[in-house]
C-alpha cells in the first residue's frame, strides 16, 4: 500500500501541465490551440515568449525530478535497484502524458523524462540530455533529438546499473516517448517536421 500511495502521488504531480499553467500566467493562448498542439516548452516557444518556454521546461523537468526525490524520501529507498523509486519515476512520466487535471491531454514528455532520469542518477540524466542537445543543435529538430535520446537512455542505464530495477523504468519511459512521437516520425520521414523556434500556427487538423 505504501508503494501504491507513492506511485499515485507521483502520477498526480506529473499531471500538472506547466505549459498550461505558465501560459495562463502569461495570458498566452492555450498551448493545445496552436503549433503542434502539444503542451510543452517547444510549442510554448512558438509564441515568441522565451521566458515562458524556459519556465515550462524547468517546471516539467522539475516535477519529474521532484517525484523521484520525494519517493526516495518517503520510501527510504535511494538506490536505483529499489521498487518504489522507479515506479514513481514512471508514474510521473505517465502523469505528464495523460494528466488527470487536464482531461488526459498531455505533452510528449521530453522534459519530464529528463527530470526523472536526473532524479534516478545525475550522470544518467546528463548523458541523455547531452545527446538531446547535440542532435537539437545540429538539426534544429526537437522531435528527432528526443527520439535519439530515448534510444540512448536505456543503453546508458544498462551501462551504469546493469539489470537493476531502474532499467525497466527507463525502458518504459523511452518506449512511451517514442510512441508519443509517432506523428513526428511520419513528418520527419516526409520532411515536414517543424524546426525549433518556428512561428506558431494552428494545430494540424484545425480550421
Amino acid at each position: 500500500m505504501h508503494t501504491v500511495l507513492i506511485t499515485l502521488g507521483a502520477y498526480l504531480l506529473g499531471s500538472i501541465s506547466f505549459a498550461v499553467v505558465v501560459s495562463r500566467l502569461y495570458a498566452l493562448p492555450d498551448p493545445h490551440t496552436y503549433g503542434s498542439g502539444n503542451p510543452g516548452a517547444t510549442n510554448v516557444l512558438r509564441t515568441g515568449r522565451r521566458s515562458a518556454a524556459v519556465l515550462t521546461l524547468l517546471g516539467d523537468a522539475g516535477k519529474g525530478w521532484l517525484a523521484v526525490l520525494l519517493a526516495q524520501i518517503v520510501s527510504g529507498e535511494s538506490g536505483v535497484g529499489s521498487l518504489a523509486v522507479p515506479l514513481a519515476g514512471a508514474a510521473a512520466f505517465l502523469g505528464h502524458l495523460f494528466p488527470v487535471f487536464h482531461r488526459f491531454r498531455g505533452g510528449k514528455g521530453v522534459a519530464t523524462a529528463c527530470g526523472v532520469l536526473i532524479g534516478f542518477d545525475v550522470w544518467l540524466g546528463l548523458g541523455t540530455l547531452v545527446t538531446w542537445i547535440v542532435i537539437a543543435v545540429f538539426f534544429r529538430l526537437s522531435s528527432l533529438a528526443a527520439l535519439v535520446a530515448a534510444l540512448f537512455a536505456p543503453a546508458f542505464a544498462f551501462w551504469l546499473f546493469g539489470l537493476a530495477n531502474v532499467l525497466w523504468s527507463v525502458s518504459l519511459v523511452s518506449l512511451l516517448l517514442v510512441w508519443r512521437h509517432r506523428a513526428n516520425i511520419a513528418r520527419l520521414v516526409a520532411g515536414r517536421e517543424s524546426r525549433i523556434g518556428a512561428k506558431a500556427a494552428p494545430p494540424e487538423g484545425s480550421a
